[in-house]
């Protein structure tokens, strides 16, 4: 689905307040639901999540966390539910090569170019799974709201200009659960990008005594320069589609066009045509996210650009999660 414009507006309109109430039953639940005691793996457990519903820039949290566990021979290995991927049953591991979004989601693909990947709705089955695989780590892609494995260390991810919207819970903004509610689940936050609502949340964490990380996003450097001065028609299906065509302008791209669809979705042949025919009408080239090209079995004409999550301070970064699992 795509977020409605409301959820993200600082003072929450009429329709909001209208939907306060079922909101917040909505949001009890999930609180409720987090208060479990979660069974507890043989690894160590890493787990990757937001406030919200939409993209906040997960994936690439874990991309980059992956890359530093890596680095000091930890084994990791990804967990995700494999959201808009058809997967069910036993756990599955993927294959960035035969696999498809249809199949474990779009996050998937991306996350086992880096470490092994398992697909799993029963997170302690995919745990065991990445255990047997060799994991000593294990990174928990979403699943904040989950109880149903313990984490050994939690990390709430933040976009810094969008922050936690209107404050509101599910339909009537984009929380989960009230942050009063989610707050102790979680250890430490990452904030990307700057904004005065991540500055918000940053001091939030730190008066509850939670470790507060900022980082940025990246666009890859070679494809930026040879986009630099270049018409573009993009095209996007994430959590913020704004945010990818921000990303665009900053680095010199001339964007003549966008179009937005729903987070994760499902390009159809008919779209695809659409969109390379509107590129060419414009005279521009055809760019979207990594992740969207993911979901793009047919990728003729199309461009992505990659992107790589960089932390302030990546050596603070690196010394809080190592101690916290005992590295």
């Amino acid at each position: 689905m795509r977020a409605p414009a409301f959820w993200w507006a600082e003072q929450a309109p009429a329709v909001a307040r209208l939907l306060a109430p079922l909101g917040a039953i909505y949001g009890a639940i999930t609180a409720s639901r987090m208060r479990q005691v979660g069974q507890r793996a043989a690894v160590p457990v890493i787990c990757i999540g937001n406030f919200t519903a939409g993209g906040a820039g997960k994936t690439q949290v874990a991309l980059a966390l992956g890359e530093l566990l890596k680095g000091l021979g930890a084994s990791p290995a990804f967990l995700s539910r494999g959201y808009g991927g058809s997967h069910q049953g036993a756990p599955h591991r993927v294959d960035p090569m035969r696999d498809i979004a249809a199949l474990t989601g779009d996050e998937p693909l991306l996350l086992a170019q880096i470490a092994p990947t398992f697909v799993s709705a029963d997170r302690v089955a995919g745990a065991a799974a990445c255990e047997a695989a060799g994991a000593k780590v294990i990174i928990l892609d979403d699943g904040l709201q989950n109880p149903s494995l313990a984490k050994q260390l939690s990390l709430a991810v933040v976009d810094g200009r969008r922050g936690v919207g209107n404050g509101l819970c599910i339909p009537a903004g984009p929380l989960r659960a009230t942050l009063s509610a989610q707050w102790p689940a979680v250890d430490a936050l990452i904030v990307i990008g700057a904004g005065t609502q991540g500055g918000a949340l940053a001091t939030q964490a730190r008066q509850r005594g939670k470790a507060v990380f900022e980082a940025s996003i990246e666009p890859d450097q070679v494809k930026a320069a040879d986009l630099k001065g270049q018409r573009v028609f993009a095209f996007a299906g994430i959590g913020d589609p704004s945010k990818f065509y921000t990303t665009l302008r900053a680095l010199g791209a001339q964007v003549v066009g966008t179009r937005d669809f729903d987070d994760h979705h499902a390009f159809s042949n008919e779209e695809l045509t659409s969109l390379r025919k509107t590129a060419a009408d414009l005279g521009a080239r055809l760019v979207t996210t990594q992740k969207d090209l993911m979901r793009i079995s047919d990728r003729n004409g199309i461009e992505a650009v990659p992107v790589t999550l960089v932390f302030a301070e990546p050596q603070v970064f690196a010394s809080y999660v190592t101690d916290k699992i005992g590295l």
